[in-house]
């Protein structure tokens, strides 16, 4: 079960974190996590380039490791680089000094002073660990989770999610993965251009 629009709620509870950026300027921001892997971040960097839209990619450590050139072809491309951990782990299950040496294992790849938590599970007392481990970091929520992931949910359904709940300030996750792939084919071109109709200005964070 996930919800498609973060509550106003969730944000109360962790203020600390970055869930939205509002602003009067029709910004929002697109992000993707899991990649780089190669043909689905290529789809993305190119579909991007075509309406010329930057955007923040959360890249797994491991992934970078096994697709250098994909990983290149990104940098390359002028968007911007988060940590998403070198093994995806989530850290709600994970002991707080594993789940910290992941992270700094992603980030000697990465250099970034972004971060979000895989499965957006991290617990308040690893929350309070890297901001002693990384002064700088801000950790990156969302405010808009389009469940291209769910591999029950029809593209044309994946669609109506983040148009239907798109605001300014608004951080949208995709995910540039396999499993992803079929609803995030469909989705993002067809949402980069309505976007762009609407008035939609896009931002890396």
């Amino acid at each position: 079960m996930y919800l498609v629009k973060t509550p106003f709620w969730l944000r109360l509870i962790y203020p600390s974190l970055v869930w939205r950026k509002l602003n009067d300027l029709n910004k929002i921001y697109i992000t993707f996590d899991d990649g780089p892997i190669p043909i689905v971040t290529d789809f993305v960097i190119n579909t991007l380039k075509m309406y010329e839209a930057p955007a923040t990619f959360f890249c797994i450590g491991d992934n970078i490791r096994k697709h250098p050139e994909v990983f290149q072809r990104l940098k390359e491309a002028g968007h911007r680089i988060g940590n998403h951990t070198f093994n995806h782990l989530k850290g709600w299950d994970t002991d707080d000094d594993v789940y910290l040496d992941n992270i700094r294992d992603c980030a000697a790849l990465v250099r970034s002073d972004l971060l979000r938590p895989p499965y957006g599970r991290i617990r308040k007392s690893q929350i309070g660990r890297l901001k002693e481990a990384f002064p700088n970091m801000q950790i990156i929520m969302w405010d808009v989770l389009s469940g291209d992931f769910d591999q029950q949910l029809s593209p044309e359904k994946c669609l109506e999610n983040v148009i239907k709940h798109t605001r300014p300030g608004a951080i949208i996750v995709f995910h540039d993965s396999l499993k992803a792939f079929d609803r995030l084919e469909y989705v993002l071109p067809r949402a980069l251009k309505i976007w762009k109709d609407k008035g939609y200005v896009f931002e890396k964070l």
